[in-house]
């Protein structure tokens, strides 16, 4: 698994890495009332999301376990 990981992030060009602690740092376009309650908080990489066939998010899941997915310039490094 830890192989595969570090493939997907070579292939892609990723920054952040599963299990990483970041904080929503901005929101790239609308979203719920839910997720715009997210900025500003931490939360932890759980795992890496394909969003528009070119693109790759990451799912961030947070302390009360709700999970979403952000672009990696959404969150900054903890």
């Amino acid at each position: 698994m830890i192989l595969l990981n570090s493939l997907w992030k070579i292939l892609l060009g990723l920054i952040m890495e599963i299990g990483q602690v970041v904080k929503v740092c901005r929101l790239r376009d609308r979203v719920s009332e839910e997720v715009a309650q997210r900025l500003g908080q931490v939360g932890k990489i759980k795992e890496y999301k394909m969003v528009d066939g070119s693109s790759v998010g990451v799912i961030v899941s947070f302390d009360d376990n709700f999970s979403t997915w952000f672009f990696e310039d959404e969150l900054n490094p903890v």
